[in-house]
């Protein structure tokens, strides 16, 4: 056994043997050193503390007489207490840890894994590379993202997606959540930002960190409704018009080009979350709307569901205004994505790799949402209504009865059935396809089924649901 948590400080007035015996004590009482265990000998601990053995054998000999610890002749000493006094704290931060240990379930319809199916030997052998290339390796990263992702972003953003980009004012994080800092930074202080709700939960976070005012702005069937934004009248906009929560679809053109020429008008930045906005499958992938108005709108991409959820990769890009305020604090901000990883993906990117790999994806994610949306409408039949989310590769579904969500929720954890909880009104929960396996996708929705019929509430009598969101 390695004993690290002695801690012995030489310049304290506590006498050394003092401080080891009061080590020792806590180790036994807080159950780090259990009943048996070996203590290592007077001339070992001698020479690894660096104090002398009657310094060793003072605090030994009280720990014997305390009954702590027993010395057997021609053995050693061991410990002989059976103390396990671990305090509240400490069993509360166990629990804790124990809750923060992934979870392996029977039917996972959560949103934080991938297709297994999707084989990445290319992108394995991409990291490879850069990894054989040790002068590459052996200094810090750019601070603003590499040159070489950069470059390779700026052609892949415009060739996917119809991003005016260069170079210069394309910005590299780990994620939305960190380039959203940097970006609040640029922006400032006491500002009002507009957004869908229960849509953005962790740009939300970001906003209230900073001290924003949040107001939710209301969608139509073409897209985010313009008289909410005139309600609320936001210094910032952030929208993914990839997804509609009434229908499912793209924001119209015409509603893109109203929302451009309002927020001009009023002083009002956009932010344009374009959330796999190159994962279209079933429908043509639409121009980003930093494609019409790079003058006024910051697009972020990242590559969580393209490529693997733990390569923590996004990009941001600036309008001119923001570019030059952020390239004079460029060098104050630390690069939060691995450097590896980025050169690995401009690899990818530059040899194309990367729309290979696309492509494959969109005709997986076509078959496997054509399954999951003919398993609800043969399971759940007429007893819901849904909206697909293709760029998410999700369905969110609400149930024409009274639902108990928060007891839905505690039986399907019970029951090995991992679903997304849903934070908008509209929806009862949220149906990932990304991470389960074709073959389980009817099985799980009927296992699922019957923990929905355990957590309905009474019927409530006459209650009816917009046509418009009926699907099947």
């Amino acid at each position: 056994m390695i004993f690290d948590f002695i801690e012995i400080d030489k310049n304290l007035k506590t006498p050394i043997y003092q401080q080891l015996y009061d080590n020792i004590k806590s180790a036994i009482e807080c159950g780090g050193l259990k009943k048996s265990s070996k203590l290592p000998s007077i001339r070992k601990l001698s020479n690894d503390l660096k104090v002398s053995k009657t310094t060793i054998e003072n605090a030994y000999n009280q720990l014997c007489i305390e009954g702590y610890i027993k010395n057997k002749p021609q053995k050693g000493y061991y410990v002989e207490a059976d103390i396990n006094l671990i305090s509240i704290n400490k069993v509360n931060h166990s629990i804790k840890n124990e809750k923060n240990i992934q979870k392996i379930y029977k039917y996972d319809f959560g949103s934080r894994k991938i297709d297994y199916s999707s084989t990445l030997t290319d992108w394995k052998k991409a990291v490879k590379n850069i990894l054989n290339k040790e002068y590459l390796l052996n200094s810090y990263g750019e601070h603003q993202g590499e040159f070489l992702l950069r470059k390779a972003l700026e052609k892949y953003s415009f060739t996917v997606r119809g991003v005016n980009s260069s170079v210069e004012n394309i910005v590299i994080g780990a994620g939305t959540q960190s380039l959203l800092y940097i970006l609040c930074g640029l922006i400032g202080i006491n500002k009002i930002v507009a957004l869908e709700k229960g849509a953005f939960i962790q740009a939300e976070q970001i906003f209230r960190d900073f001290g924003y005012k949040i107001k939710y702005y209301i969608s139509d069937e073409s897209g985010i409704d313009i008289n909410s934004l005139k309600k609320i009248n936001p210094d910032i906009v952030l929208i993914n018009p990839n997804f509609n929560i009434i229908n499912g679809m793209n924001t119209t053109i015409n509603r893109r080009i109203e929302l451009i020429n309002w927020c001009k008008q009023n002083n009002c930045l956009i932010i344009e979350d374009d959330y796999n906005g190159e994962l279209r499958y079933i429908t043509r992938p639409v121009h980003c709307i930093q494609s019409f108005d790079a003058e006024n709108t910051v697009y972020i991409g990242s590559f969580s569901k393209i490529l693997l959820p733990s390569v923590r990769i996004g990009y941001m890009v600036l309008p001119e205004k923001l570019n030059l305020l952020y390239s004079k604090r460029s060098l104050n901000y630390n690069q939060t994505a691995s450097k590896t990883e980025q050169l690995a993906l401009s690899e990818y990117i530059n040899q194309g790799l990367l729309e290979k790999h696309l492509r494959k994806l969109r005709r997986q994610y076509a078959e496997k949402s054509k399954i999951m949306i003919s398993a609800i409408n043969k399971i759940f039949k007429d007893e819901t209504y849904f909206v697909f989310n293709e760029t998410a590769l999700n369905i969110m579904v609400k149930y024409k009865k009274d639902l108990d969500k928060e007891k839905l929720y505690e039986l399907c954890e019970s029951n090995q059935i991992n679903i997304n909880k849903c934070n908008s009104e509209n929806f009862d929960f949220i149906l990932s396809f990304s991470g389960i396996a074709d073959e389980n996708i009817e099985n799980g929705l009927n296992e699922l089924n019957k923990l929905i019929k355990l957590a309905i509430k009474k019927q409530q009598v006459g209650c009816t649901y917009p046509s418009s969101l009926l699907k099947g």
